[in-house]
């Protein structure tokens, strides 16, 4: 069966995001003043063929772990999507 998983992996909450900031920048340059603060990440699809959504989740925590996400920079969330 095929499923599909999406990943978000985001920079660490205590690290700098220099993109971040940098994105930031160009917003208040554009007079969005309003906003505060900006972080930015990666949004990862897969279709994962699998024999059940528990091996497909284990397949996406394998991916993310050995190349979707730094996890020395970075964290990551799983979701089983429709």
């Amino acid at each position: 069966m095929t499923y599909n998983v999406q990943i978000k992996v985001m920079p660490l909450k205590d690290l700098l995001d220099p993109q971040g900031k940098a994105v930031l920048g160009g917003l208040t340059n554009l007079g969005l003043s309003a906003i505060s603060d900006v972080r930015v990440g990666k949004h990862i699809t897969l279709q994962i063929e699998a024999d059940s959504e528990t091996q497909a989740k284990q397949i996406a925590e394998e991916a993310s772990k050995k190349l979707l996400a730094n996890p020395v920079m970075e964290f990551y969330e799983i979701e089983m999507i429709n």
